[in-house]
């Protein structure tokens, strides 16, 4: 199994990729595929009118299961025989602490690294050994060649893949591509046989409280049919910036990673990805990615094998009330630009630090997580449109957006923490530029009040000022002086752009 623990008010609550895996030793095979033989060409599955819930789901169950697939892969990776009580399975002995609790399966081990880091838990543990890692997913047909959408950590890292179709017939895949920004996989049957395949819906259309079904390979039983409601939409699982997820309440596990999540139609309109339990198990609340948000990343690993992003090339953060009221909004929305990258298409259009966008091509920006997102799957071939907020008007800013590289980030978010003063500050000398790797001018904090509301909110000694609303500081007193206007003019709260490690982001000081 996959999975990873959060800390929050409940710590015994985990967020679990439902991916199912096992270390096994040679000859211990949790499960076996069969050979494939050929069989009559089977008709497209396309369901297209609606089952009633109070009629059951078998009718939309039985023309859809014959196109969804369990998935089995096979790796060979080293483990740590050090800490281990036996050789039978990993050790859970330890609990003192998250790198303690680190298990030493491997596809825990690279679940772990995943989500937290390649150095998280890779302290040397002793002798290493080689072991068979098995690991059971889900997924599904989306064309009659046999293309098959899973999620991308079901097949990342293994050795050999295959499908296990609903009549029990295995077949090899290769890999067309994958995507792990949005845990995407697209995968290729090696078969010249023609296969039933799914329908991709309007996930846009499914409303909270409709009717879903979800079919998968559950603890590697075998293909599982839940159904139940659409309880929540736009779920942020802290999973990227590209996706907002479908919460449903049908059961899924351990093992329905990369399934179809379906409407009453037959429609597939999610992806089935992620649980939210104490134990491992269900309780009730799984998160699938909407169809819409991926469907053009299907479609590019189809087309090329990988995907191609677009790129605007800013640093922003949330719209918080402070903020909001700070730059004259009549309530928080939009995204607040922190930095630009030089040579990007926001420089290049004039967009500045500072700057709120308040729509991207005639979509409003409600929450700060949707530009991201509109940004990526913008075509390069057209110029975009943002509708911009700057000292206290509306502009229209036009931009040519550019390919996204690897290194490149879309918009790395952080919050607006709101402060108070209590900072002792300096010039920045050359010997602090030097120390700091400050290239621009500003002011050093030298000093953070103890439980002010400054160092509440993250305020260190070595940030550096660089402005204080839209004017930039060379000192201390014009920090002052800055704060003393916003004061006479009866703000609220002063805004500071803040650098920290080459990093920049605006803070809201209230100055009440």
């Amino acid at each position: 199994m996959r999975q990873a623990t959060r800390t929050n008010t409940h710590p015994v609550l985990k967020l679990t990729v439902i991916a199912m895996a096992s270390a096994l030793a040679a000859g211990a095979l949790l499960y076996a595929g069969r050979a494939a033989t050929a069989v009559p060409e089977t008709a497209h599955v396309a369901v297209t009118a609606p089952v009633a819930p109070a009629a059951g789901f078998a009718d939309l169950v039985e023309r859809v299961r014959p196109a969804v697939v369990n998935i089995s892969t096979r790796s060979t990776q080293p483990v740590s025989t050090r800490g281990r009580g036996n050789d039978h399975g990993p050790s859970f002995k330890r609990r003192q602490g998250p790198a303690s609790r680190f298990p030493t399966d491997p596809q825990l081990k690279e679940f772990m690294h995943r989500f937290f880091g390649k150095r998280f838990g890779d302290r040397q543990q002793g002798p290493m050994r080689h072991l068979e890692a098995r690991s059971l997913g889900s997924g599904f047909i989306i064309d009659d060649s046999g293309l098959v959408v899973t999620s991308q950590h079901v097949i990342d890292n293994a050795d050999e893949i295959e499908v296990i179709l609903d009549d029990g017939r295995s077949f090899p895949v290769s890999i067309r591509g994958q995507d792990e920004r949005t845990d995407l996989a697209l995968l290729q049957i090696e078969s010249t046989e023609r296969f039933p395949h799914l329908v991709l819906g309007d996930s846009d259309t499914a409303r909270v409280g409709d009717w879903v079904v979800a079919i998968g390979n559950p603890f590697g039983l075998g293909g599982t049919t839940t159904s139940g409601i659409v309880s929540a939409r736009g779920r942020n699982i802290n999973s990227g910036p590209y996706l907002d997820y479908i919460q449903i309440d049908a059961s899924i596990n351990r093992g329905n990673s990369g399934g179809p999540l379906f409407n009453q139609a037959g429609e597939v309109i999610g992806i089935n990805t992620a649980i939210y339990s104490p134990n491992g198990g269900s309780v009730g609340i799984g998160f699938a990615i909407p169809v819409n948000l991926v469907a053009d990343v299907i479609g590019q690993l189809r087309d090329s094998g990988q995907v191609t992003r677009a790129w605007l090339g800013v640093r922003i953060q949330k719209v918080g009330p402070d903020i909001a009221e700070s730059f004259g909004l009549e309530k928080p929305r939009g995204a607040l630009v922190v930095q630009v990258t030089p040579g990007s298409p926001a420089e290049n259009s004039g967009l500045l630090p500072g700057d709120i966008i308040l729509a991207f091509d005639g979509k409003p920006i409600k929450r700060m997580r949707q530009l991201p997102r509109l940004v990526a799957a913008t075509a390069l071939s057209s110029p975009a449109n943002l509708k911009v907020w700057r000292n206290g008007k509306t502009l229209a800013i036009v931009t040519e957006l550019k390919p996204m590289a690897d290194t490149q980030p879309l918009a790395a978010a952080k919050d607006a923490p709101a402060a108070r003063l209590g900072l002792t500050l300096s010039p920045l000398d050359q010997a602090a530029r030097q120390r700091l790797g400050a290239d621009r001018d500003g002011v050093l904090i030298r000093e953070v009040a103890p439980r002010s509301a400054a160092a509440r909110k993250g305020l260190q000694a070595g940030d550096i000022i660089l402005q204080v609303g839209r004017e930039l500081v060379h000192s201390p007193t014009d920090v002052i002086n800055q704060v003393q206007l916003a004061k006479e003019r009866d703000h609220r709260s002063a805004l500071l752009l803040i650098e920290r490690n080459g990093l920049e982001r605006f803070v809201a000081i209230r100055l009440s």
